[in-house]
């Protein structure tokens, strides 16, 4: 089966089948869905060597994971993954994945599946305040897209899970509870969502009228250890906060370990909220009351962005955002007098 049969079965040209099936903007919509059902019921599945011959395109996205990022080895990454793989698969495109160490390396990675033709574009996972990532391939003008959000960058298109409206959240849920004294926990300093985490949290005492007291921010933390050392130092304040937000859940969970270490009850004595939904939490005891993220349709909607992207959409038209889901278990409970 050629591309010709196709074309004659529809009463096409060989061109305008070929752009309809690689999703070129001056097809229309209703054309392309036609050519792709007429195409799949006889059959026809273009040579992705030959096309990529022809038009320069590989028809494949590029992700390079930084082994050094603290959830690189998570569960969450085989969701994302398969999410990520799916809509490719839908668009008739493939996944390219590359590891590297350091941020040069991701560098040198993105030269290397360019320089042999493995990907078209790239999405690039945490924004970063930063991103050396995002420059390059911006000033190299190869299409990406962030999972996470880059104000300050006209070529970046994203998806992004609102985490700030998350924490606000948190705060409310806390205040209804009877919770006044509330520490924080923020996550990695070098990503966007880390700031965006601490301005919801500011956000939500505002909202319900709580002052904001600094010395119940704590140090940032992604990891188990360094949760439980944040957490440990608010806990041992004269005046010890009886409610802990967390920007992720690892910390979160380090956070249960200082107040074991204490002789409190999660849940009882302190209330912790935190961030993720890891499988880790809701096997905890009490399991952790967090907001959960669904990396596997966060995934699917980057690819698409990014193949709309490479397609020659404006990024500024391909930029959007979600709700992460509350998950009200039972580390939260009224304010314990203490």
């Amino acid at each position: 089966m050629t591309i010709r049969d196709v074309a004659d079965a529809l009463g096409l040209t060989k061109s305008t089948v070929s752009r309809a099936l690689n999703g070129y903007p001056d097809i229309s919509e209703t054309t392309r869905l036609r050519v792709k059902r007429i195409a799949a019921e006889m059959n026809y599945q273009p040579l992705s060597y030959a096309q990529a011959v022809k038009t320069g395109r590989t028809r494949s996205l590029g992700l390079v994971l930084q082994l050094s990022d603290h959830d690189a080895h998570r569960p969450f990454l085989a969701e994302f993954l398969a999410g990520v793989s799916v809509a490719a698969s839908v668009e008739g495109y493939t996944l390219t994945v590359a590891s590297a160490d350091t941020d040069r390396d991701v560098i040198e990675s993105f030269k290397a599946l360019l320089r042999d033709g493995k990907a078209d574009g790239f999405i690039l996972p945490r924004a970063m305040v930063k991103d050396p990532r995002a420059a390059f391939l911006a000033q190299e003008g190869v299409p990406f897209v962030l999972y996470g959000r880059q104000d300050n960058s006209p070529a970046s298109c994203w998806f992004d899970i609102r985490g700030e409206d998350a924490m606000a959240q948190a705060v409310a849920h806390l205040a209804a509870l009877g919770h006044r004294r509330i520490g924080f926990v923020g996550g990695g300093a070098i990503y966007n969502y880390a700031r965006l985490r601490l301005e919801g949290f500011r956000k939500g005492l505002s909202d319900v009228g709580l002052p904001e007291a600094p010395d119940l921010i704590g140090a940032d933390a992604v990891t188990l250890r360094e949760g439980e050392a944040s957490a440990a130092v608010l806990l041992d304040l004269d005046a010890p906060p009886t409610a802990i937000v967390c920007a992720v859940d690892q910390a979160a969970l380090g956070a249960y370990r200082a107040a074991e270490k204490r002789g409190l009850r999660v849940g009882h004595d302190l209330s912790i909220i935190g961030y993720d939904g890891i499988q880790e939490g809701a096997h905890a005891e009490p399991p952790l009351t967090t907001f959960a993220v669904d990396n596997g349709a966060a995934g699917q909607k980057l690819a698409a962005l990014l193949i709309r992207r490479m397609r020659g959409e404006d990024p500024s038209a391909l930029r959007q955002t979600e709700l992460a889901t509350f998950l009200d278990r039972g580390s939260t409970g009224p304010r314990a007098e203490r």
